[in-house]
């Protein structure tokens, strides 16, 4: 059994407690891991603001530099990585690979985005008076960012906070989420080996309930970046002041299907974007809006899909789905699924249970003020509704408080473009699942579903200050 420390200073430091951490599939205690207290975390923010002194002098080369060092030792060490994942977070272990690769790919963008910061020329001839001056911008790094994660991708969304933040010179206070420190534990390994100076990132694994205050309000922080719930999310926001902050919130991701569509090009997709990760992901596909003419032959074909994937231990490759997080989620979308049968939703196929998984589950005959459909379900479920306009199911879409992605299937390129003005979302994905995700792309959510954005290009403007700076040609 593995016992951790916390990872302060460059440094191994014990903590006072500890907590158990189980598998979610075997329910098997795997680690006992480091329980930090407040002022362990203190201690790693004034640590981490020293560092800060010294990283912001270092050239975009050099962090450049160890950012492609990261990359090398991942691509070495990916197999296992991909392992760690899976006893952790339940990921089967070829989503897990997927992870690895797409984590490998992150901090390369942010090697490159080292490279690429920088700022303008004003034009100061341009005003009245000031014809005699030079003006240019420049980015500068904030100092101290505290960076909040999930369990659901804690290699992936990991590396877009640390990749930004360590590609301009800031320092990174992290804590991932209590059901996956073993991922960040290792990358403290490997971002150490890679050459990145003592003090730089600081781990603090433990209670975000505990912790999160001092993590968002201590007056060092200059930065909060979080990803999760959307009620901690809004009660960081209130907390955070004048600081900057970037909220990943998640949402209840629709696609609509237009009949134009051939079904049989997009049901495997689409079964993926449901189910993948036992639908633990913030843009997993939950509403399916299918167009009248096509629906039964669209339900027909995307069950029977469903039922082909296999339930199972997430070490085995030939595993689809494995359990949730924890038994207190599957608990959860149980009551969810009951309560919407209660109000005549149907079962398709799935909706059965163990104490640690639900199977794939296709519900039919919902309404939009369900749980079910309205809300973030985060488990491996997905509602199937009709529709008769294009209008109609624009509407359906946004009749949701959410809007992180959605997508459309279409072959009707005005139809497309109109879906893409009118859908209230961070991204619109034309001919996909809303799950669509590259590391290179803007990513975030409009009304509750986020603030900011992320994606190497935006995460570093917004880890960064914009300094002016003017100057007289001549006394």
């Amino acid at each position: 059994m593995k016992e951790t420390k916390l990872w302060m200073n460059g440094q191994w430091q014990n903590a006072k407690e500890t907590y158990e951490l189980r598998s979610p599939y075997s329910g098997e205690v795997i680690a006992k891991v480091a329980k930090a207290s407040i002022s362990d975390v203190e201690q790693a923010i004034e640590g981490a603001q020293e560092a800060f002194q010294t990283f912001k002098k270092t050239t975009a080369y050099e962090r450049a530099e160890i950012l492609y060092k990261v990359v090398d030792i991942m691509r070495q060490r990916k197999e296992e990585l991909a392992e760690i994942l899976a006893l952790e977070a339940g990921k089967p272990i070829s989503a897990g690979l997927t992870e690895i690769e797409r984590t490998i790919a992150t901090y390369q963008f942010a090697a490159e985005g080292a490279k690429q910061a920088k700022g303008e020329t004003v034009p100061m001839d341009a005003a009245p008076g000031a014809g005699d001056r030079i003006g240019w911008t420049k980015r500068e790094p904030l100092g101290v960012i505290s960076a909040i994660t999930p369990f659901n991708f804690p290699f992936n969304l990991v590396a877009h906070k640390l990749g930004p933040a360590f590609a301009v010179g800031n320092t990174v206070v992290l804590k991932p989420a209590t059901q996956t420190p073993l991922s960040s534990i290792v990358m403290a390994e490997i971002f150490q080996q890679a050459g990145l100076p003592n003090g730089a990132l600081q781990i603090i694994t433990g209670s975000g309930g505990e912790l999160s205050d001092t993590l968002v309000t201590h007056p060092l922080v200059k930065k909060v970046t979080f990803t999760g719930s959307g009620k901690v999310g809004l009660g960081i926001k209130e907390k955070v002041g004048l600081r900057k902050v970037t909220l990943e919130l998640g949402s209840n991701a629709a696609v609509i299907v237009e009949p134009s569509t051939p079904i049989d090009k997009i049901i495997s997709r689409c079964v993926g974007g449901a189910f993948n990760f036992a639908g633990q992901v913030c843009i997993s596909l939950q509403r399916i809006y299918v167009h009248a003419s096509i629906i039964d032959e669209f339900t027909k074909v995307f069950v029977a899909e469903t039922e082909k994937l296999v339930v199972g231990d997430p070490l085995d490759t030939n595993t689809d789905v494995s359990a949730m997080i924890n038994p207190k989620e599957v608990e959860r979308i149980r009551q969810w699924i009951e309560e919407a049968k209660s109000q005549g939703a149907v079962v398709a196929t799935g909706g059965t249970f163990t104490e640690r998984a639900l199977t794939p589950t296709v519900m039919t005959n919902v309404t939009a003020d369900m749980k079910i459909v309205c809300q973030e379900t985060f488990a491996p479920i997905v509602s199937i509704v009709s529709y008769e306009t294009l209008d109609d199911a624009i509407r359906l879409v946004n009749e949701s408080e959410l809007g992180l992605n959605a997508g459309i299937y279409t072959n009707v390129l005005p139809d497309a473009l109109r879906a893409a003005d009118e859908i209230q979302a961070g991204a619109v994905i034309i001919n996909d699942i809303p799950t669509f995700r590259v590391d290179n792309m803007p990513y975030g959510g409009v009304k509750m579903s986020g603030y900011g954005r992320e994606g190497i290009k935006w995460a570093i403007e917004e880890m960064t200050d914009m300094k002016f700076i003017t100057m007289k040609k001549s006394f």
